[in-house]
């Protein structure tokens, strides 16, 4: 569930020490850590998110996408880690990555869970959405939209209506913005946060 991901976000600012800190997130990653930063914006300096349909999807998206996760859970539970390599966001499927990191991606896939990946569509991605409570968010946020993910471009404009002084960046790529412009994704984000480090 998303608050378990919230616990555990703090649980590692703890061990790292870090009164406040920056965090970053991509896809489900952003769904988890805006919801982070709504519950604990007191721990955070600021804070980037890129494209995320689960982040910012209305209550018609989760009702849509459940039964999908549901289904796709049964046949991780029938066939295992074959069925998690014709998942469609296997990286190896990856045509925009640039080609060490699409490696570097299939290599971590392989060491995915079958079943970590079924609970995780059930009970973190349908539970995941943010939407009705960014209009609260009081962190310095910078959201990148990778502009060729055209399912994405309704949430951003929701964002960019909802959340007050959201800094945007908009890149020419896909879904994996991060990966898919690095150069710029790492400039842009550089600059953001550079305008909100603590004054030594």
């Amino acid at each position: 569930m998303p608050d378990h991901y919230v616990s555990e976000f703090e649980a590692i600012r703890r061990a790292l020490g870090a009164d406040r800190w920056f965090i970053c997130g991509q896809s489900l990653g952003a769904a988890l850590t805006l919801r982070y930063a709504l519950d604990r914006p007191e721990a955070v300096i600021a804070q980037v998110f890129t494209n995320s349909n689960s982040a910012l999807a209305g209550s018609e998206w989760a009702v849509r996408v459940r039964p999908i996760m549901e289904a796709q859970a049964r046949r991780l539970e029938a066939e295992g880690r074959r069925a998690l390599d014709a998942h469609p966001l296997n990286p190896s499927n990856g045509r925009r990555l640039p080609a060490d990191v699409r490696e570097a991606l299939a290599a971590d896939y392989e060491l995915h869970d079958p079943r970590g990946v079924a609970l995780t569509g059930c009970q973190t991605v349908t539970n995941s959405s943010v939407r009705d409570r960014e209009a609260g968010n009081t962190v310095p946020t910078l959201m990148v939209v990778g502009e060729r993910e055209k399912a994405f471009q309704g949430q951003a404009l929701y964002a960019e209506r909802t959340i007050a002084g959201l800094d945007v960046l908009r890149l020419d790529a896909g879904h994996a913005v991060n990966a898919e412009a690095a150069e710029e994704f790492n400039s842009g984000v550089r600059g953001f946060l550079a305008k909100h480090l603590d004054p030594l």
